[in-house]
């Protein structure tokens, strides 16, 4: 693990391996760990960096930081404090909203962004779910195409693994406090991103349901749309392998 010092008092947990072309991955309100499978599987060949997003898992957060577009500059000092050109950003979720944020702040430092079932834009008759009303239980019901596969009993897990998890639904609600979790300005701003993006959908999500998707891509100015089968919010998690397929090729 490596600590990065960054203006404004920020100070970035980041899980770095690997050697060869950077690729930053951010993850969602879940935490990093929902991201793990990605650094294990891409660190042989790339130089992954996955940071912890300032205020999850209980790490430092200032307390001016509480937008989406406040996480896209620290990236954006992130990649200047290390001189980090041709990254590729891959997000998923939050991450993903990061990373369209982020594609129009850095795009000199970036060759390509994936955003993965990403939030961050509002779709006429598409609205995202509420997840910070729902019980544990209700959100995998929406989140994944076979919730059975990842339910976990509370009672198993550790002290410092239920502070995390609070940690990251309080830093997740602190950050999307805009009715139907978006950008207002994000979805009409990405038409100025020369960046090439590959927007990456689990179709079983019901949170942000697959056409929620399709209008994410068609933001872009240089997009593709890849649907992943049997897969939801999640489908790093869910199909590892068919993403890892897409991002390799991307």
């Amino acid at each position: 693990m490596t600590n990065v010092e960054l203006p404004d008092g920020i100070r970035l947990q980041i899980d770095d391996q690997g050697s060869g072309p950077p690729v930053l991955l951010l993850h969602g309100g879940g935490g990093p760990g929902m991201m793990q499978s990605l650094v294990e599987a891409l660190a042989p060949e790339a130089h992954v960096l996955l940071p912890t997003h300032p205020g999850f898992l209980g790490t430092p957060c200032p307390d001016w930081l509480d937008r989406v577009d406040d996480l896209a500059l620290v990236y954006a000092d992130l990649l200047d404090a290390l001189d980090l050109r041709d990254v590729l950003v891959v997000g998923n979720s939050l991450g993903g909203w990061i990373a369209a944020s982020l594609a129009l702040l850095a795009p000199q430092r970036l060759r390509g962004v994936v955003l993965i079932n990403a939030a961050g834009i509002r779709v006429e008759g598409h609205d995202v779910a509420d997840v910070s009303k729902l019980a544990p239980t209700q959100l995998m019901a929406l989140a994944y195409h076979d919730p059975e596969r990842f339910q976990v009993d509370p009672a198993t897990l550790s002290p410092a693994d239920l502070a995390g998890f609070a940690a990251n639904r309080a830093m997740t609600d602190r950050l999307c406090t805009t009715p139907y979790m978006h950008d207002p300005k994000l979805r009409r701003r990405l038409r100025r991103a020369t960046t090439p993006a590959l927007v990456i959908w689990g179709e079983s999500d019901r949170i942000l349901d697959v056409e929620y998707g399709r209008a994410f891509a068609r933001a872009f100015a240089k997009a593709r749309f890849e649907l992943v089968p049997k897969a939801g919010h999640m489908p790093q998690l869910e199909q590892p392998e068919r993403v890892l397929e897409l991002v390799r090729a991307f």
